[in-house]
């Protein structure tokens, strides 16, 4: 049961950003854990992440959906929690997949503000998506937007923390927002004021859809990104697992480098069988009347996709821009608590 559960744990780490590019939704963590009656379980148990996650991907109709988590310092030291609940937290925090400060308060709040990213609370449901035991599992009721909204001119800025090997403010994209003390850019994690280190670079966040359900996320930077079947590229984008056996055969290992350039998004196919890039004019995917609506694409071939264009690696695996597709609940996401023990949730300690 303990692998089981370690192998829930490792699906649920896969799933965590505070990266406002990628992040669907903000959560406080000593909140989610307290939800005992998604689960009718023991009072906190960390793998209640994983079915509010699943809960925002059910909500959206998209797999690998990302959670920004705020995580409080005192919970790292809550005896309601098993030991290696804790262990596991604290290295989610030390690895900056999660935003670990001394006291949670409202910034879930503050970052939904500054980012336009959704609250998953049961604090404001009027206002954000409160987690709710469903049928089928946990659901999310409320109001709130999903969305792209306008974000904090904070955001368009790099940040640096005094404090040597900060998580948060000491790479070069990906960044959280800063925490605004008195309207002072601060790192939330140490609490010292940042320094501007210039302009943010660009991130465009881009989708992959395989048969009709969105299953990637990913940021387009200036920094090559590998989409394939399997590549071995640094922060590539495996999508092997949810094709089947023609896509597989078709798809190659690394089929399309995407790269953010001065002109756009650009594809570079570096595929055994090439990359087919539909040219749309609008949201609706309509095609111009007046000229070709597909351009193929072979190997070393390159094109920069105009806003509502789409590359197709192979019949319903497609690449576009998120504005591309709405969520429209295709077939199921797939779940991160998939491998979790019938009585896991209740008896893990």
């Amino acid at each position: 049961m303990r692998f089981e559960v370690s192998r829930v744990l490792d699906a649920i780490e896969r799933q965590l950003s505070t990266d406002p590019v990628v992040a669907r939704g903000v959560v406080d963590l000593a909140e989610v854990i307290r939800l005992a009656d998604l689960d009718g379980g023991r009072p906190a148990s960390l793998l209640r992440l994983g079915q509010v996650i699943d809960a925002l991907a059910r909500h959206l109709g998209e797999d690998g959906v990302a959670v920004y988590v705020v995580v409080g310092r005192p919970l790292l030291s809550d005896a309601e929690l098993s030991s290696n609940e804790r262990m596991v937290i604290r290295r989610w925090a030390d690895d900056g997949l999660v935003e670990a400060l001394p006291e949670a308060g409202n910034r879930v709040f503050e970052v939904a503000e500054m980012t336009g990213l959704p609250v998953l609370t049961r604090r404001d449901p009027g206002r954000w998506l409160a987690p709710k035991p469903g049928s089928g599992g946990a659901v999310l009721v409320g109001t709130a937007g999903i969305g792209a909204a306008p974000q904090h001119p904070m955001l368009s800025r790099l940040w640096r923390c005094p404090q040597p090997e900060c998580p948060a403010f000491g790479r070069p994209t990906g960044q959280p927002p800063p925490r605004l003390r008195a309207g002072v850019p601060t790192c939330p994690r140490h609490g010292h004021r940042l320094t501007d280190a210039g302009p943010r670079p660009a991130a465009v966040p881009m989708v992959v859809r395989v048969d009709g359900v969105v299953r990637q996320r990913f940021a387009v930077t200036e920094r090559p990104v590998v989409v394939g079947r399997e590549p071995t590229e640094p922060d590539s984008v495996r999508i092997g697992p949810w094709l089947n056996d023609d896509q597989l055969h078709w798809i190659s290992r690394s089929h399309l480098v995407v790269t953010l350039t001065p002109a756009g998004i650009e594809v570079t196919d570096t595929s055994t069988n090439g990359t087919v890039v539909h040219l749309r004019t609008d949201p609706q995917g309509q095609a111009d009347p007046h000229k070709s609506d597909t351009v193929r694409l072979s190997r070393s071939e390159r094109r920069v996709l105009g806003e509502h264009d789409m590359a197709e690696l192979y019949d319903g695996v497609q690449l576009a821009r998120p504005g591309r597709w709405h969520a429209d609940g295709a077939a199921q996401p797939g779940s991160v608590m998939a491998d979790a023990p019938t009585m896991a949730l209740r008896l893990l300690r």
